[in-house]
């Protein structure tokens, strides 16, 4: 079996700040320095040939002097040397000359000289008309002049063709564009320069920043008040933001572990002292009472701890975002509901269900949410009326809708119910109501229902029982959500 080599990881080619700030600044520059040689050498190239077409011309004006009627009446012609010394150059560039007679019979120069035709229209007297060819093989620049020779009765026109190659043309062009791409360069990496320590200037700051929260040590989450540039203000802000989080997720951590500690080893210290009171007991009775109580604390630290897992859970999805669902709350509640009841039948306590109608009848009221938290919420409103309503008393978890835009969830019981002045307290964390003698708590119950209604979107209600038994107050902890349509659900 072959083994395909790990993929390289892709990284980003530059990582510096000042490296892609440069090369963003340069790159507009490079663009626009490429289309301005561009456009100079278009404009170097019509700068060579006004500059040597007038010496063309020249030298084609010197022959049209010299073209003449000879006794025969036909044209003649005696070239000067001068007409093309003065086309030489240091390109070394090659020259080329026709006259042609009426209608383009050749009189002298090079025959096969591709010289255009004069056309429909007739040429204007000694104005001088420019073209571009390829004669033995090389591009050429001509110049056609066309004139009259006059004899005693009559005049035969003619024409003059001068032609050269390009060599000079190009040189001088070239050199134009080679004196330009330098300038250009130079003020490239002028601005390169500038624009490098300028940059470096500008990140200074940054670097300062750095230094400060660098030499912070790993407990100092205070807000950073460093002078920043104004375009650095919101990652400032960013960062203080996130640095206020963490402080907050880390003393709660904090919180969380010493109760948890305090939760978890008081019971603890029951058990095993229980244990040894067993162990020295000689009496049966003594070891069973003993082992009893061991087992009552086993059973209480078990709660608390999984009520403290469930505020963990609980605070980790108020950190990060929910993904929500649209459920029948009554059928949640109605499965909670009868999973508990063994439960509360062993402790001696009548747990029932009811659904009340809406104005509509519609008895299926849909919420949004997560499923499981809904189910813990429900589970230890339902628990903690079994651990503290007491033996004979009657519970009842109720689901109903609240007009058309609510929908409530109630669990009542008869039981000993919270004073009004300490129904604030009960949604805290870790707040115990009960006195010494009665079932002892971690006090998270009703603070767990009251951070996942939050959660929710909801809110908790504590009243009194609206029909409480002789001698007991009763609790009702309504739970008020928002309702979600059923075609939308």
């Amino acid at each position: 079996m072959s083994v395909l080599p790990p993929r390289p990881s892709r990284r980003p080619v530059l990582r510096s700040l000042s490296a892609r700030l440069l090369l963003w600044l340069l790159l507009p520059f490079s663009l626009l320095a490429a289309i301005g040689l561009v456009d100079t050498y278009r404009e170097a190239r019509e700068t060579a040939n006004a500059v040597l077409d007038r010496v063309l011309t020249g030298s084609a004006l010197a022959i049209a002097e010299r073209v003449a009627v000879d006794h025969e009446g036909e044209i003649e012609v005696d070239v000067p040397y001068v007409a093309l010394e003065m086309l030489t150059s240091a390109a070394e560039d090659r020259v080329f000359y026709r006259v042609e007679g009426p209608p383009g019979t050749f009189v002298t120069g090079y025959r096969q000289l591709p010289v255009p035709p004069p056309g429909e229209a007739t040429q204007v007297a000694r104005q001088p008309r420019f073209a571009d060819a390829t004669f033995r093989g090389e591009p050429i620049r001509m110049v056609i002049l066309a004139g009259a020779a006059s004899t005693e009765n009559r005049s035969i026109g003619y024409r003059v063709a001068v032609a050269e190659t390009t060599t000079a043309r190009r040189a001088l062009a070239e050199d134009i564009l080679l004196r330009s791409a330098a300038r250009q360069t130079l003020l490239i990496l002028i601005a390169a320069i500038v624009v490098f320590f300028g940059v470096r200037r500008a990140l200074r700051p940054l670097a300062r920043l750095e230094e400060a929260v660098d030499r912070r040590t790993p407990d100092d989450l205070r807000p950073i008040r460093h002078a920043v540039p104004r375009e650095v203000d919101r990652l400032v802000g960013a960062i203080n933001g996130f640095m206020g989080r963490l402080a907050d997720a880390l003393a709660a951590l904090r919180r969380f572990t010493g109760n948890a500690s305090h939760q978890i080893r008081t019971p603890l210290a029951i058990v095993r002292t229980q244990i040894e009171l067993a162990r020295r007991a000689r009496d049966p009775a003594e070891m069973t009472a003993a082992l009893d109580v061991a087992d009552a604390a086993v059973a209480q630290s078990e709660r608390t701890l999984a009520q403290l897992l469930l505020l963990a859970r609980v605070d980790e999805a108020s950190a990060d975002r929910l993904t929500l669902e649209a459920f029948d709350l009554c059928t949640l509640a109605r499965t909670v509901t009868a999973e508990l009841e063994p439960a509360a039948a062993r402790a001696g306590l009548d747990l029932g269900f009811e659904v009340a109608l809406g104005p509509d009848g519609d008895a299926r009221p849909f919420v949004r949410g997560q499923r499981m938290l809904f189910a813990e919420l429900l589970r230890n409103l339902i628990e903690n009326a079994i651990a503290y309503a007491g033996r004979g008393r009657c519970a009842t978890v109720r689901v109903g809708v609240v007009g058309d835009a609510k929908v409530c969830l109630e669990v009542e019981d008869d039981g000993p119910g919270i004073p009004a002045r300490d129904r604030s307290r009960a949604l805290k964390r870790f707040e115990r109501l009960t006195s010494e003698n009665g079932p002892q708590g971690a006090g998270l119950g009703l603070a767990i229902v009251d951070e996942i209604a939050r959660l929710m979107g909801a809110r908790v209600i504590l009243a009194p029982n609206a029909r409480p038994a002789a001698g007991a107050m009763g609790l009702s902890v309504r739970i008020v959500f928002p309702r979600v349509p059923e075609e939308r659900a």
